[in-house]
């Protein structure tokens, strides 16, 4: 299992940082591209805020606080997390994505976006926010499951009755003895 939560930082992180790359040589100072007009267009964008370009003045508490979540995230991933691959492959996925951006704030001061949702008018983002947006809602969903399941376990063993729920009953089964 360890290779393969290895595997998928790298590859989230190698597959986010080819696309900037591309995104930088064909997108650069061109005007939007669209992929399918006025639903989704690939947009070069300098993003030099948090997530969708919020907190863009505070670049540096920004950063701060996304490397100690990633390397904390990466320590209970790799050092503590007993769960489920359910909660280990998002949890991956969320720390390749976060890699990946900090890797363009460290080195450029900003994050480079492409994808650029124009139907419902979206903030542009890039395969990094992808792999922590899919990643998110993967472990909420598992969460939120794990959590149904066990409230109808709980459910079914208060539903069984005990020997002592029987005997209060059944009282005449006693009286035979």
């Amino acid at each position: 299992m360890i290779w393969l939560l290895i595997g998928i930082i790298i590859g989230s992180v190698a597959l986010d940082q080819l696309t900037k790359w591309l995104a930088v040589i064909y997108l650069s100072g061109e005007a939007s591209f669209p992929l399918w007009k006025d639903v989704f267009h690939l947009t070069f964008v300098k993003n030099e805020g948090a997530a969708f370009g919020m907190l863009s003045d505070h670049r540096w508490v920004f950063m701060v606080f996304s490397s100690v979540a990633i390397i904390a995230l990466a320590i209970y991933l790799f050092g503590f997390c007993k769960m489920s691959p359910w909660v280990k492959i998002p949890l991956a996925m969320i720390v390749g994505g976060g890699i990946g951006n900090m890797i363009d704030r460290v080195l450029l001061g900003y994050v480079i976006d492409f994808l650029d949702f124009t139907l419902i008018n979206f903030a542009v983002f890039n395969v990094a926010d992808c792999f922590v947006t899919v990643g998110a809602f993967l472990l909420i969903g598992y969460l939120l499951w794990d959590m149904i399941q066990e409230a109808k376990k709980e459910k079914a063993a208060r539903s069984v009755p005990t020997e002592v729920d029987e005997q209060a009953t059944h009282p005449e089964e006693d009286s035979h003895e």
